[in-house]
């Protein structure tokens, strides 16, 4: 199955390296492409066979998935719970404000430090948990504005997101498809519209039960007042953990 699923990926790569964009984005990172080793480390591992539960992010952030290449890919658990720990190149036109140091970054991705916290609290090996679930993102940029913030997909132009959307959604399908899990989670509100889209435009006939849990972020108010403890409430609520 990685197999298949690196060909995507790599698929994704090429289908999203000549897009550009307009201002405010100066600066776009895709670390599948820099950061591919890691990424293809993750995908051997923990990819294979059919899974009970998917979970999907929207897109890496700074500190976490920009410099690991694993979803959501905060230092610490990558290297130390995960087991992966490898070289990462330097994406083209570096923002000077967030370089790519891979896993000698000191700085730590906040929303990933609470999701695969979570994940580790309840599943101490890791390989328990990725035997019935995996997590992935819906795309793989990052978009940098001239200060170096941070610009999500949804503050897109969207004539320029749209190939972005038709390239990433394409991918997720060939993910279900692998992977044939009952439980779609999305995390956040936009991860779940987008695996509502890519049933319904390319998998009508799938059954799946679609449904979100908060997202991380310290962005959120909500989620700075407890997120695990939330975050364990609607999976309990949703049914895909006892």
């Amino acid at each position: 199955m990685s197999k298949i699923l690196k060909a995507a990926a790599q698929n994704l790569v090429k289908e999203l390296s000549g897009l550009k964009f307009s201002d405010p984005v100066t600066h776009v990172y895709n670390p599948l492409d820099y950061a591919w080793t890691p990424h293809a480390l993750y995908l051997d591992r923990y990819a294979q066979g059919k899974k009970k539960v998917l979970f999907l992010g929207m897109n890496p952030g700074p500190w976490g998935m920009a410099q690991t290449g694993v979803p959501f890919g905060e230092i610490e658990s990558v290297s130390e719970w995960m087991g992966i720990n490898t070289l990462v190149n330097q994406p083209e036109n570096e923002h000077p404000k967030r370089p790519i140091q891979g896993f000698g970054c000191p700085r730590s991705e906040v929303s990933g430090k609470r999701l695969w916290g979570l994940f580790s609290e309840e599943f101490p090996d890791a390989e328990d948990f990725f035997r019935d679930h995996y997590v992935t993102n819906f795309c793989p940029l990052v978009w940098m504005g001239e200060t170096g913030r941070n610009i999500t997909p949804d503050k897109l132009l969207k004539a320029e997101s749209a190939p972005v959307d038709i390239a990433c959604r394409k991918h997720l399908a060939t993910i279900i498809e692998q992977m044939q899990p009952e439980y779609l989670i999305g995390v956040g509100a936009f991860a779940e519209k987008q695996l509502q889209l890519v049933l319904k435009e390319f998998l009508p006939d799938y059954k799946a039960k679609v449904a979100r849990i908060l997202h991380p972020s310290p962005a959120s108010p909500a989620a700075n007042r407890g997120w695990a403890e939330a975050a364990m409430k609607q999976l309990k609520e949703i049914g895909c953990w006892a």
